[in-house]
């Protein structure tokens, strides 16, 4: 057990029997769902884990596009987002998951429960352990859930492109010990290495199901969400120490004109001086955030985009669950 397995506290913000009850609703939870077609397999697959396990690029890499903001801040996905993968007599639907963590406000609390929220239903989770840290007791709290969970379990690590072949054997051992798991995998997302092997395992492990979703659709994820996502995705690539925590960004507005998608997004941080870091010396830093996020947009709506950005302050909104909500944020109820 590492030093960082014995100092990891437990989880602030919500109680152990509340969270092991969103656990234990998984393995009572009766099948609705409706009958699949002879020969062909769907189903859910949840990619769970610590924040920066590589959970959305691993969704990325299985989907050949970007549908999922990536960054190396911890706790960048905040919002549950499906995504569709498509294969021979195969529909895989991925649900990207918060990092799970311990929580220091109402935010991460939600950003918990939505997470946790998605071990029931799902066919197959895959527990996502980044090889290239030691395994800690945040795994191991993850991991007890993962075990009490009825979906089938897929142990998945990541970023094998950053350990030597030892660390990797090192880590599979360890991650072992942390829970029964039906399969393994080693993959690099960002490399490419063993995406497909990855995205086969998981098919395997599906049962005979509808399409849930019909050609055509990627994602579960509205235009406002999309804009709101990667406008965030902007800011937390360019800014630093505690500004990328409090942010939150909201889309006002989305408007086609004369094949122009002109769109109106609101970020909102906690103190003023944060909002000068935002907007940047002569406006620089929200001038070069709305390329950022405009470029990506353009490549995903297909067409010209024009965004206009506002900065507002809202003093401490991660701790009041009625602006959490607002921005979309919060656990489903």
């Amino acid at each position: 057990m590492t030093d960082e397995m014995q100092e990891f506290d437990p989880f602030e913000g919500m109680s152990d029997d509340e969270l092991d009850a969103m656990a234990d609703d998984a393995a009572q939870a009766e099948d609705a769902r409706p009958a699949g077609e002879p020969g062909f397999r769907s189903g859910f697959v949840a990619l769970v884990g610590r924040p920066n396990a590589g959970k959305s690029t691993l969704m990325n890499a299985c989907m050949g596009t970007k549908v999922a903001i990536t960054s190396p801040v911890a706790q960048t996905t905040r919002r549950r987002m499906l995504g569709v993968v498509r294969r021979e007599g195969v529909q895989i639907v991925f649900v990207d998951t918060p990092g799970l963590h311990k929580p220091q406000d109402s935010l991460g609390s939600e950003l918990n429960k939505s997470a946790l929220a998605e071990f029931k239903d799902v066919d197959v989770l895959c527990f996502l352990v980044d090889v290239s840290k030691p395994i800690g007791r945040g795994d191991a709290w993850v991991a007890e859930r993962v075990a009490k969970a009825s979906a089938k379990r897929i142990l998945v690590l990541t970023k094998a492109d950053l350990a030597s072949s030892e660390m990797v054997n090192e880590q599979l051992e360890a991650a072992r010990a942390l829970c029964d798991f039906d399969d393994e995998i080693v993959v690099s997302a960002a490399r490419g290495f063993n995406v497909e092997g990855f995205i086969s395992l998981v098919s395997s492990y599906l049962p005979d199901g509808p399409q849930w979703f019909p050609d055509g659709v990627s994602t579960d994820a509205s235009d406002e969400m999309i804009v709101a996502e990667f406008v965030r995705e902007a800011l937390l690539l360019r800014t630093r120490e505690e500004v990328p925590h409090s942010i939150g960004v909201l889309c006002d507005s989305m408007e086609r004109r004369r094949g122009t998608l002109v769109i109106h997004a609101t970020i909102y941080v906690e103190r003023e001086g944060q909002k000068g870091i935002i907007i940047g010396k002569r406006g620089e830093m929200i001038k070069h955030v709305g390329i950022d996020a405009r470029r990506n947009l353009e490549a995903i709506f297909g067409c010209k985009v024009f965004l206009e950005l506002d900065v507002r302050v809202k003093s401490h909104w991660r701790e009041d669950v009625r602006e959490i909500r607002r921005l979309g944020y919060a656990a489903d109820e």
